[in-house]
């Protein structure tokens, strides 16, 4: 069975040309949050054999192992869930001997999805468009002053919608 992706558009630069014109793109709109205990008792109505205690627990101590893991050198893989390794930033220097601790600016986790997070465009998915947040925020607000137009047009330094 399809499931149905909504998605608005924004007109963005090329922050790597930025001489060119902005260009429209689909940017994906979100239904909100599902944060670990949301995301627990889902598991738990798919009649998972454990309690939401035991999920969470299991999850949490997921994440200190993996963490460990990750700091020993090692990628974390997750099964259909994806992969994690860690990477890391730096400012160069001159020569190697020129180079310290010092230029380490960041550690990072990457995430490569696996399997069960891919999907077949064609087959797996049906793209809906949609109005912008700014748009629905700007509707509903015009709506209760009992308006017939709204203006949702967005401040210089934010994303233009067609």
């Amino acid at each position: 069975m399809k499931e149905t992706i909504k998605y608005s558009l924004a007109m963005r630069a090329n922050p790597m040309k930025p001489e060119e014109s902005k260009k429209a793109y689909a940017t994906l709109q979100s239904n909100g949050v599902v944060t670990l205990d949301d995301l627990t008792e889902h598991i738990r109505a798919h009649g998972s054999n454990f309690s939401e205690g035991t999920i969470i627990g299991v999850l949490r101590d997921m994440v200190v192992c993996a963490r460990e893991a990750l700091i020993e050198g090692n990628y974390v893989e997750l099964g259909r869930l994806g992969k994690l390794k860690l990477t890391i930033s730096s400012e160069g220097a001159e020569t190697y001997d020129a180079f310290s601790e010092g230029n380490i600016t960041a550690l990072n986790v990457l995430f490569e999805p696996g399997k069960g997070l891919q999907w077949n465009l064609d087959e797996d998915v049906n793209f809906e468009f949609t109005t912008s947040r700014a748009a629905q925020a700007a509707a509903k607000k015009a709506a209760k002053e009992g308006k017939t137009t709204a203006d949702w047009t967005p401040k210089e330094e934010e994303e233009q919608e067609p």
